[in-house]
């Protein structure tokens, strides 16, 4: 396993900023306090909101969220009043202590693309094109597909919040047969030629190493070996996480 020494550096996001350019990932609506009631139903839970109203809060993040979804948690919600949505309040903080998780699994994707096309994702910054969702190997598609510059580069994006030891972080939290899969396809892309590499992004402000949790998931760490030993390069970072938004932070090791 690769460690990468730290690289630190300011960096702001928003959807839309210009090559070169990026801002803070702004929450479209300020965050609201809350505490947890419960999680059911893998995308839904029950809160309770300062003026003591009970909502249920939508929750982007289909994985088991062990830890980060314990009752009476102090959280973060979203609200919005988009006739379209069924409910009006999204869950995308759980605060521990002081620090912060991240457990909007769509986030990471945003923050990532916006890094990238600043070209402030360290040694990937001379690709001039970044597409998304981008249909690869057989029946994927890759999170992103970095052309110009240098040998295609196909990109899976992991978000990483799970942690039992912390500063620790660990992925997967549960069995996952699409990473395994997304592994062995980023294998042959690099037996057709191709760069490919998988971006581990620590949503957690009190974690700064990276970790296959191949107990929880022995399959995925299989697929993980496989993959570096065909050449699959591995990256991560973390984030800087308040409840206004979220900025890139620096590139941390990551543990076989």
């Amino acid at each position: 396993m690769t460690n990468m020494a730290a690289v630190g550096f300011d960096m702001d996001f928003s959807l839309g900023s210009p090559i070169g350019i990026a801002r803070r990932m702004d929450f479209a609506t300020p965050l609201i306090p809350a505490t947890l009631i419960r999680r059911y139903k893998r995308f839904l839970a029950d809160c309770i909101l300062p003026d003591g109203r009970e909502v249920t809060a939508h929750i982007p993040n289909p994985g088991a969220m062990t830890g980060t979804a314990v009752p009476g948690s102090r959280i973060w919600l979203e609200p919005n009043d988009n006739p379209r949505t069924k409910l009006d309040y999204g869950w995308r903080l759980l605060e521990l202590g002081g620090d912060f998780v991240c457990v909007d699994t769509a986030l990471p994707n945003r923050i990532v693309g916006e890094g990238l096309r600043a070209g402030k994702v360290p040694g990937l910054e001379g690709y001039t094109e970044v597409r998304s969702e981008v249909p690869y190997a057989e029946k994927s598609r890759v999170d992103f597909l970095l052309t110009g510059g240098g040998p295609d580069l196909y990109l899976e994006v992991k978000s990483a919040n799970f942690a039992r030891t912390p500063p620790l972080v660990e992925f997967p939290d549960s069995k996952t047969l699409r990473g395994a899969r997304h592994m062995a396809d980023l294998a042959q892309m690099v037996a057709l030629g191709h760069r490919a590499m998988v971006f581990y992004l620590i949503t957690r402000t009190d974690c700064t190493r990276a970790g296959i949790a191949r107990d929880i998931d022995p399959a995925y760490g299989a697929a993980f070996d496989a993959a570096r030993a065909a050449g699959v390069e591995v990256l991560a970072m973390d984030c800087n996480i308040t409840p206004q938004g979220i900025t890139l932070g620096e590139v941390r090791s990551v543990n076989p």
